[in-house]
């Protein structure tokens, strides 16, 4: 789909809102809805179209996107009493960020092809707030090579990359797999501070004094950063990264994966989780560490 195209998105959060106005910079005619409609003001000042239901905004667009929650959240949208498949005329294309167990993204998929004959791609996608903003996304697309063709030209408007990893479900895995490193590399280094932290070195240093090494990642200059200085709002929770250790814990036990590292880590989310931590971004987890190590001295 190339040119000006009509575009629905539902779901404005941390990410859909940065992503909706990417469309609108790229000249894109975009319809949003959101659950709580407060949440649309920025979007309907930069020129967005407000739509009362899911439903409505499907007979009026070529494509939705869609960027919620979790599989729940995605049912109600797509499937509940004014959802996207009671229109007249399902758009084309259906491409959902959101990120969901693959299983159930299959089952979606083929409820919607039954309902409207349309497209499914699960599209989830890395790179968190910034990425978004900054329109360097990276997206892991499963879907036919045609469909992911077709609805990569107005994925592009907030993504450097969108990359076909097989048939419908597949982005999905290909999300999980990226969340696993993210989590078990977030671990390490919620560790690596609480040690620093306690022995006398200058935290604040680290980014630059291992920019270039081995260890050296985006994670690592975006992330201990937020350790060094909690920032005011959040780029990623602890709450939705547990959401996607839970899912990867699913897959492992459906397709006999023995797991060592993960299960570890999603207890420490757990943790953090019952410590009040759930909305807080992703850097603090190294506060249940430090907590530990506190009471043990």
């Amino acid at each position: 789909m190339t040119g000006t195209v009509k575009v629905g998105f539902c779901g404005i959060g941390r990410m859909g809102e940065p992503m909706a106005q990417r469309l609108l910079a790229a000249g894109h005619e975009v319809h949003v809805w959101n659950r709580s409609a407060d949440k649309l003001d920025a979007l309907l000042a930069a020129g967005a179209m407000a739509c009362d239901t899911p439903q409505a905004m499907a007979a009026q667009v070529d494509m939705v996107l869609l960027c919620l929650g979790d599989g729940q959240a995605v049912d109600n949208v797509v499937f509940g009493s004014d959802g996207l498949a009671h229109a007249a005329v399902a758009p084309a294309y259906l491409v959902d960020h959101s990120t969901l167990a693959p299983a159930l993204t299959r089952q979606l998929a083929q409820r919607w092809r039954h309902a409207t004959g349309r497209a499914w791609v699960d599209a989830p996608v890395s790179g968190g707030t910034a990425g978004a903003a900054a329109g360097t996304l990276a997206i892991m697309a499963g879907g036919t090579a045609e469909d992911i063709a077709a609805v990569t030209p107005v994925l592009r408007a907030f993504a450097a990359r969108v990359t076909r990893m097989g048939d419908v479900g597949a982005g999905q895995t290909a999300k999980l797999a990226n969340q696993a490193i993210v989590a078990t590399t977030l671990a390490g280094m919620a560790e690596a501070f609480v040690l620093a932290s306690r022995n006398g070195m200058d935290t604040a240093a680290v980014p630059s004094a291992l920019q270039g090494g081995w260890a050296d990642s985006v994670l690592l200059q975006t992330l201990w950063p937020r350790m060094v200085a909690p920032p005011q709002a959040a780029s990623g929770t602890v709450r939705v990264m547990l959401k996607d250790l839970d899912a990867i814990a699913e897959l492992a036990q459906s397709s006999g994966t023995v797991q060592r590292i993960l299960p570890q880590v999603r207890s420490l989310l757990q943790a953090a989780v019952s410590q009040g931590l759930a909305e807080a971004d992703l850097s603090q987890v190294f506060r249940i560490g430090l907590a530990e190590s506190t009471q043990n001295a």
